[in-house]
């Protein structure tokens, strides 16, 4: 509720001249600290600084209102939310490629050839489990292997930053869609070549194996290695301290979204090539060998490229936010001061 408060006060308060000195906005004083317990202070920052007016006194002799004047620390985390929110927005493209690609591998799969010995064939359906499986092995990989690698080179202790992390996903995403876009390709000229674009699925499957599909599966697991891995680590270290427990959320409430956001982009899509396909869309019909899922997945593909594009924008110019001080680190701060006034700030 208090970042709501943070920017009704600053459109209350857009009139009124932002002070030249950042120290002369509201914050709680340091005698009232004191007395307050694990009291979290955030030293200003200058960006999104039309947020600040929300900080600024416009009358002594008025009462505090909480929906006219905020602290200095209430207005900083409303600006690292409000910078997160970019970052949850294009995380959600990603969701919406993989969703598409898990659904319709499966229906990949069964027109194609299931059989692992003479008397097993593995079912479609079962197909998630090869990404599952991948991560199983990239992420020890990458903690053990590819972050103290990085780390020498780099200097930071996750070998790579969050949105770093979180970009190599997003760019993989692009290249997961066109990866598939290629191997459907691949499967229908076989439909094709072997007369075969009306066989009945199961009952009839392709001469190509449905491992085929581990391709695009294996691009899939380092994608969502390097992303939602990230994602989980950037939102709980850049949320604020009074949501850092439910901060994880932020992701499932992306992965959400974007498995709406598929169902409704099928639609578009099939709306917007009504007219140029005889079955009524890329995607309409039951027989996939006659479909377009491959111009498709190529969209897909763009629609990530670009999504990565923007996502570029906005990480570039994401600034992480400062380390905070409990009051009862502060007030040991203070009392150092207090005792030695030559130390320096800190």
């Amino acid at each position: 509720m208090e970042y709501f408060c943070v920017y009704v006060a600053a459109i209350r308060n857009r009139n009124l001249q932002l002070p030249e000195d950042p120290s002369e906005l509201h914050e709680t004083p340091i005698l009232d600290r004191e007395a307050a317990t694990h009291h979290e202070f955030l030293p200003h920052r200058d960006v999104y600084r039309w947020l600040d007016k929300a900080a600024i006194r416009s009358n002594e002799t008025e009462p505090p209102n909480p929906w006219k004047l905020c602290r200095v620390t209430q207005v900083e985390n409303a600006k690292i939310f409000l910078a997160m929110v970019p970052v949850f927005l294009c995380s959600i493209v990603m969701t919406l490629c993989l969703a598409q690609l898990r659904t319709f591998s499966v229906q990949q799969g069964v027109t194609m050839n299931t059989k692992l010995t003479n008397s097993f064939n593995m079912p479609p359906a079962s197909l998630p489990i090869i990404p599952i499986s991948f991560m199983l092995i990239l992420i020890p990989i990458y903690d053990q292997i590819f972050v103290p690698f990085v780390r020498k080179f780099t200097g930071i202790p996750t070998g790579i930053t969050y949105l770093q992390r979180v970009g190599v996903g997003l760019l993989l995403s692009s290249l997961v869609m066109a990866v598939a876009g290629t191997i459907e390709v691949k499967r229908k000229n076989i439909a094709k070549h072997h007369n075969m674009l009306d066989a009945i699925p199961v009952f009839q499957p392709l001469p190509i194996s449905v491992f085929w599909l581990s391709f695009q599966y294996f691009v899939f697991g380092v994608a969502e290695c390097f992303t939602y891995v990230g994602l989980l680590e950037f939102f709980y270290s850049q949320a604020p301290k009074s949501i850092k427990s439910i901060s994880s959320c932020f992701l499932w409430s992306s992965m959400a979204a974007g498995y709406f956001m598929s169902s409704i982009m099928v639609k578009i899509v099939n709306h917007a090539t009504k007219g140029v396909t005889k079955s009524g869309g890329w995607l309409a019909g039951n027989n996939i060998n006659r479909n377009h899922l491959e111009k498709f997945y190529w969209l897909l593909s763009i629609l990530s490229l670009i999504n990565f594009a923007v996502y570029l924008f906005v990480a570039l110019r994401y600034k992480y936010r400062p380390l905070s001080l409990d009051v009862e680190d502060e007030n040991e701060i203070h009392q150092l001061k207090i005792l030695n006034p030559s130390v320096e700030d800190l």
